[in-house]
């Protein structure tokens, strides 16, 4: 019988001590099931010989109110295989991946772990997680599945995800006389409809998209633009896309985007601002379907986020992996594809209204598409089709903030645009070395 341990709490770390720590202790992780002579029992065998195989799972995804789904998830992969037990440890996310570092360097590691995408990056890189073999095919979107794929291997499965979609006014649209957005926008229709549904002086504005390092890749990519070299040696952002991308984002502010005089980018700015009707378009996750729709008098959809010359969605996946200590690999593997795509797992997720299963068959999700509003759910798996995830390394934070930072200076004028990404293309790449 599964049972689940208390939370231990410690302080946040950052990115770049973890991979240090990970090194050190590669060697004691990678041993695993190698030493053990004895073949795993058939996880799927109940004979009263077969051996008792105890699993553990440390995860942050179900804790705060979703502890309970997972006990029945965990549950009923127990009975169709008696022969594994499940130990669940949850853990707040601010605690989360300090545990993970000292449970790997003092080689206590669980066998299967939650893994967002930014993390799972750097422990791929220390060689600490195993690989996922005889995938199945077709059971995963692809993009998700991607993402947890590291040189070649495949070191974790999704297991839930979050995208960015535009949103927009029907009201205001309406009032305006102009056609809603479609999938087949581009930068210049955002712009087009931006400029005629600014109105300064009622307090609507026609766009909103933060100048910030996390629009600014994402827009990078829907111009064609990388934001490395292909080994990662240096940061290439401020060639002639990336000057474009972050035009883009830097023109809108005063004109047809509040300032930061105005208020834009204080805490829930937007979201109040787009809930009170008076904001026509806004760039933004779909975690923000729940309040918009519990929004009175608020008429709203989305559409697949607009490109420049190629499409281009913000993809933010969690996932899982198994241990590279895990003495159980096999069992481990077969939990970790129960939890993130078994029938079991994605009607009890999308029941709870828990998270969005990463599963290619689009009927599984039937349930959360026929939700409303947004009447338009279908461009959150359309979005699917052409993503692109945050660039990783090790001083990511330092990154992030030198890219906002520089973006910050062209927006108040202090620098052009061409100066600003031209310093932070070389700061970014100083980070490298």
């Amino acid at each position: 019988m599964h049972r689940r341990t208390t939370p231990h709490r410690s302080r946040l770390t950052a990115v770049a001590v973890l991979g240090l720590a990970l090194t050190t202790m590669l060697g004691a992780c990678t041993q695993g099931s190698a030493s053990n002579d004895d073949p795993p029992a058939d996880p799927g065998s109940d004979s009263t010989e077969a051996e008792q195989v105890t699993i553990r799972y440390t995860n942050f995804t179900a804790e705060g109110g979703h502890e309970a789904d997972l006990d029945a998830i965990v549950a009923a992969f127990e009975e169709e295989n008696p022969t594994i037990s499940v130990e669940v440890q949850v853990l707040p996310y601010a605690d989360y991946f300090t545990a993970l570092q000292t449970a790997f360097a003092g080689g206590t590691a669980a066998d299967v772990v939650d893994l967002n995408y930014d993390n799972f990056v750097t422990y791929a890189a220390n060689g600490v997680l195993a690989p996922i073999t005889d995938v199945p095919e077709g059971v995963y979107a692809q993009s998700l599945l991607d993402a947890f794929s590291y040189e070649g291997q495949q070191l974790g499965l999704p297991q839930q995800f979050s995208n960015v979609v535009l949103f927009y006014n029907k009201g205001l649209f309406d009032a305006a006389g102009l056609e809603y957005p479609t999938a087949d926008w581009t930068w210049d229709d955002v712009r087009e409809a931006a400029t005629a549904l600014t109105d300064r002086e009622a307090g609507v504005w026609g766009d909103y998209q933060p100048i910030s390092f996390h629009e600014f890749y994402k827009a990078l990519a829907q111009s064609g633009g990388s934001f490395f070299n292909a080994d990662g040696t240096e940061a290439t952002f401020a060639g002639p896309e990336g000057i474009e991308a972050a035009t883009w984002l830097v023109e809108k502010s005063g004109t047809v985007m509040p300032t930061e005089a105005d208020g834009a980018g204080t805490p829930d700015y937007d979201v109040n601002l787009f809930a009170e009707g008076k904001l026509a378009m806004w760039h933004t996750g779909i975690w923000n379907f729940t309040r918009m729709g519990e929004t009175e008098g608020l008429e709203w959809d989305v559409v697949v986020e607009p490109g420049n010359t190629q499409k281009a969605s913000a993809l933010f996946p969690d996932g899982v992996a198994v241990t590279a200590s895990s003495e159980h690999p096999e069992e481990a593997q077969l939990f970790a594809e129960y939890l993130t795509s078994s029938d079991t797992a994605v009607e009890t997720r999308l029941a709870a209204t828990w998270s969005l299963p990463p599963v290619a068959d689009q009927s599984k999700l039937d349930a959360y598409l026929e939700v409303t509003p947004p009447e338009n759910r279908e461009a959150v798996v359309e979005s699917l089709d052409a993503v692109v995830l945050a660039p990783v390394i090790e001083r990511a934070q330092e990154m992030q903030d030198i890219v906002t930072e520089e973006l910050g200076h062209a927006a108040a004028g202090r620098k052009t645009v061409e100066q600003a990404l031209t310093d932070a293309q070389e700061r970014v790449t100083a980070l490298l070395g």
